[in-house]
């Protein structure tokens, strides 16, 4: 099989350079376009020297649907507006969508899904090993253990990271639930300011820290009578998401239509 051809949107951003030098890293994909958004100061410039890399003569475009011409896929970290407008055309041209943005809302996931009947789309809040191996874990601990220990979910992202909690501790927080057989909706706690009262039995508690330049830094805590348990997981560098974004290209190329997620690239889906 050929190189996949694979278009990065928000190429001029610290996720869309990391993913541009995975590419160029790796083997199996070639750079075939540039996404980034219109008016943005950075159209033209080339995307190789973006990304500290020679030129590779791929400039920064606005046109999504002139790129997507000749391409298999699109690695999508952008920003919920962004993802949901590149949902459609992506759809329509036949491109592996691979979904790492965050903070989307219920009603653009309900977006990304609708296409997914014809359309493939691998969607994940982190595309880490680790983390998705931290998932299951927390999971199986979940349902192993009852309400008498209590959960909750530390994150901390660098300073300019815009939404809370991060999209990886709303994985974890949703492996959780799914261990314990509720709703994550209905037991997440995550705000709590002044006198909340004691903590209601069978919550899931989030706390976000912002700061400094982190990667992404997560942590489950089961705590119950007189013993706590926590499982943690440390982003060192972006590449390894951007790494593991490109491995889910790669996986879905030839796919059938659906909705895929890291745990599915992974064979991680069983547990």
């Amino acid at each position: 099989m050929s190189d996949m051809r694979l278009i990065v949107a928000g190429a001029g951003g610290r996720m869309g350079r990391a993913l541009t030098r995975a590419i160029a890293e790796s083997k199996g994909a070639v750079l075939a376009g540039a996404l980034e958004a219109p008016g943005s100061e950075l159209l033209g410039k080339d995307a190789g020297v973006l990304a500290g890399l020679p030129a590779n003569g791929i400039e920064l475009s606005a046109d999504l649907w002139a790129m997507s011409k000749d391409a298999d896929g699109i690695l999508d970290f952008t920003v919920p507006a962004a993802t949901i407008a590149n949902v459609a055309i992506a759809a329509q041209r036949g491109l592996v969508h691979v979904v790492g943005t965050t903070g989307l809302s219920a009603s653009d996931n309900a977006v990304i899904k609708s296409v997914t009947n014809r359309a493939v789309v691998v969607q994940s809040g982190n595309m880490s090993l680790g983390v998705n191996l931290l998932a299951a874990v927390v999971k199986r601990v979940a349902k192993a253990l009852d309400e008498s220990f209590d959960i909750e979910i530390v994150e901390t992202h660098h300073r300019m990271k815009v939404d809370a909690p991060s999209g990886t501790a709303l994985m974890l927080g949703q492996a959780a639930a799914s261990g314990r057989g509720v709703s994550l909706d209905e037991r997440a706690a995550r705000g709590r300011d002044g006198i909340t009262g004691a903590r209601r039995p069978g919550d899931i508690g989030f706390a976000s820290l912002r700061g400094g330049t982190a990667a992404g830094d997560h942590s489950v805590s089961f705590l119950g009578p007189f013993e706590r348990l926590t499982l943690s997981h440390h982003a060192e560098d972006r590449m390894l998401f951007a790494h593991g974004a490109l491995k889910a290209a790669l996986w879905a190329h030839g796919k059938s239509p659906g909705h895929y997620s890291m745990a599915d690239v992974l064979g991680l889906s069983d547990i």
